[in-house]
């Protein structure tokens, strides 16, 4: 059924809180500084390896990042492009200076956190965080970051509990990004375990009260 231009600004509106919400969650898993989150270990073992090539033109964890980002995208867009909406582009272009945002907000707070423990609970804290966002996103239906868009697709393919799916998704991203040459830590390893069970908790939440929203509002 074809939505009216309202809907779809309601959606993108809640996309937006969800998408916020998310990026505050990667900000504190970032500040704990036990390790990037499953997909970047992926992208930074893809940099490093590509980098080492002459003339490589993507020289830059940002730019391989992006690359990468498309990548899936336009794979996705052969496989099922109902699956890409405007939301995916959103994400990719105001994910960054969202985190920006917090961590010039967040930083001075967190400088002094020196021991593990404090660390492991605000990385525990941001995953949750990460996935209370990530899962209105998803429930937005306005579109979807495209690393969370494997887990997505995956799911609904297979017709498999989407947090078994995300800890799968994750556990690869984590084991191919490593072999290839990137960093991780126990930030790391608690993302991908945590993100994909969490999120399973708050889909149906999510999807009720976002439900309801658009009723009442369209």
């Amino acid at each position: 059924m074809k939505r009216s231009l309202k809907e779809i600004l309601i959606r993108i509106v809640i996309l937006f809180i969800g998408l916020t919400i998310a990026h505050l969650g990667v900000t504190l898993f970032l500040l704990a500084n036990l390790g990037a989150d499953p997909f970047n270990v992926f992208v930074q073992g893809i940099f490093r390896t590509t980098s080492a090539i002459p003339g490589w033109p993507l020289q830059t964890h940002g730019n391989t990042h992006i690359a990468i980002c498309f990548i899936i995208i336009i794979a996705l867009l052969l496989i099922d492009r109902t699956y890409i909406k405007i939301g995916t582009v959103l994400c990719m272009i105001f994910g960054g200076p969202i985190i920006d945002f917090f961590t010039l907000i967040l930083t001075a707070p967190f400088a002094n956190m020196n021991s593990l423990l404090p660390k492991i609970i605000v990385n525990g804290l941001g995953c949750v965080i990460l996935a209370f966002g990530m899962t209105i996103v998803m429930k937005s239906d306005a579109g979807t970051g495209p690393n969370d868009l494997v887990g997505i697709v995956l799911s609904d393919k297979l017709k498999k509990n989407f947090g078994v799916i995300r800890i799968i998704v994750d556990v690869s991203f984590v084991a191919i990004g490593f072999f290839l040459g990137g960093s991780l830590g126990i930030g790391t390893l608690i993302c991908a375990f945590l993100v994909g069970p969490v999120a399973n908790i708050f889909l149906p939440f999510n999807e009720k009260w976002i439900s309801n929203v658009v009723k009442k509002f369209n």
